[in-house]
């Protein structure tokens, strides 16, 4: 017996050693050229399908309105954060940056300027709202940068004029994009960032706090680095005046609208119901130049993407990811996952056990092991799938199992090889030698 269980924990390592093989060979990216079917699908979480396909459509959240500014001047939000301010809202959002990138304060590299009055009427707004967030942005220095980490050691928000009477919240998201017009899939949002020992907040983040800080102070309680957003609903519009519906056969997701949208014409011609805005969160952004219209800008792949796998079109504008991570937090509906130590717990374990499996098999039915070994592991696999998809889905919990779907499969191949090889050393171990005679053989007559 005592056999049976170092042979099983001696053929586990193994599986584990030639797993660490393997991750070491794809890190130097050796087949990737010629692997088009991860590629396809390097964007693809079993979670995604729980997404899509098993969570009921959520009603629209009614504490969130969406606004479209579309290519509106600095002059016309003003005019349109004035508008929605008489109304009431408790809190205002304007998800941008009023800067001159490159630090260049010039009309002519940055034409914003030339518009003095716009600028000051967009500053006055501002400060008498009194309850508006607006966004800021992590950012690198060139030193820092060539170390290809997520430490950012500066910050960049808006002129004085404008962030002297508002409050800010970065809007960056950790997406592994290269360059800002690289796809972009996010998943998860920083609830906060340590920059230089000051803690950031979020923009998402900022929203809630100012709408209801006891729910930001649970979700800083959480003390994670990096938050799974629940996402609720998109925005998809076929006419609009009040609130959106969604598009049956153009529809960029599976789930319906989460959150009441109204585009800056309707705004600047009232055409809402002065209910729409009183004591909500608003936050004003970029939904295209248009609502319903195919703009690409500040637009990210998300899991509510329609396509799960080998994604053409991106699906959700960056306001409406915000207002999704804004709803995650105000209904403390978080998605856990379990620590790297409990993967590799898990993994070690099914590995072992199924590798048990294998051995009793082997000795007791070794006409069927082939065969059934086979079939096992299949069944294996379908079933942490299965797992997977089901604890997203109606308990929120993200179970990474990828390393023990990994073990799973490679324990037969292992198997085969770790018993050839130690039959082999077994052999040449045991061989005995032939005895040399010293009598020359008779010759024949």
């Amino acid at each position: 017996m005592k056999k049976f269980w170092v042979q099983c924990t001696a053929i586990t390592v193994f599986v584990f050693v030639m797993m660490w093989v393997a991750g070491s060979l794809s890190d130097l990216n050796i087949f990737k050229a010629f692997d088009t079917i991860s590629l396809a699908f390097s964007d693809f979480e079993l979670t995604d399908y729980a997404f899509n396909n098993l969570r009921p459509d959520p009603t629209v959240d009614e504490r969130i309105v969406m606004v479209n500014f579309g290519q509106l001047s600095r002059r016309d939000v003003a005019g349109m954060v004035e508008i929605i301010s008489q109304q009431k809202p408790k809190v205002i959002a304007l998800d941008a940056r009023y800067i001159c990138e490159g630090g260049l304060r010039d009309s002519i590299n940055c034409p914003q300027l030339i518009d003095v009055f716009g600028n000051q009427l967009l500053s006055s707004a501002i400060k008498e709202a009194g309850n508006v967030v607006i966004g800021e942005k992590l950012m690198q220095t060139d030193s820092l940068a060539n170390f290809d980490t997520n430490v950012a050691d500066s910050i960049e928000i808006s002129d004085n004029i404008f962030s002297d009477y508002s409050y800010e919240g970065f809007v960056n998201f950790p997406t592994n994009a290269a360059w800002q017009e690289d796809v972009k899939q996010v998943r998860t949002f920083w609830p906060y960032f340590m920059v230089k020992g000051k803690r950031e907040l979020a923009f998402s983040t900022q929203i809630a706090n100012l709408y209801d800080s006891s729910k930001v102070k649970k979700l800083l309680a959480r003390n994670k680095e990096e938050e799974i957003i629940n996402f609720y609903g998109n925005i998809d519009v076929v006419h609009l005046k009040v609130k959106t519906s969604k598009i049956d056969d153009t529809k960029s997701t599976n789930f319906g609208t989460g959150f009441f949208v109204i585009d800056f014409d309707d705004v600047f011609q009232g055409n809402f119901v002065p209910d729409l805005f009183r004591d909500k969160i608003v936050i004003i952004g970029y939904l295209g130049d248009r609502l319903g219209d195919s703009a690409w800008e500040d637009k990210f792949f998300t899991p509510l993407n329609k396509k799960i796998g080998g994604r053409a079109n991106p699906d959700m504008f960056g306001p409406v990811v915000h207002a999704n991570a804004v709803a995650m937090i105000l209904n403390e509906q978080y998605i856990d996952e379990i620590p790297a130590w409990l993967q590799l717990t898990i993994a070690f374990v099914f590995c072992w056990l199924t590798v048990a499996l294998f051995a009793w098999m082997d000795v007791n039915l070794p006409i069927w092991y082939d065969a059934l070994s086979v079939i096992i592991q299949i069944m294996q696999i379908f079933l942490i799938m299965i797992l997977i998809v089901l604890a997203f889905a109606y308990c929120s919990l993200k179970l990474d199992l990828s390393t023990t779907m990994l073990a799973t499969a490679l324990v037969g191949p292992c198997y085969d090889i770790f018993k050839s090889v130690q039959k082999e050393i077994v052999n040449r171990l045991t061989k005995q030698k032939e005895p040399v005679s010293n009598n020359e053989p008779s010759k024949v007559a």
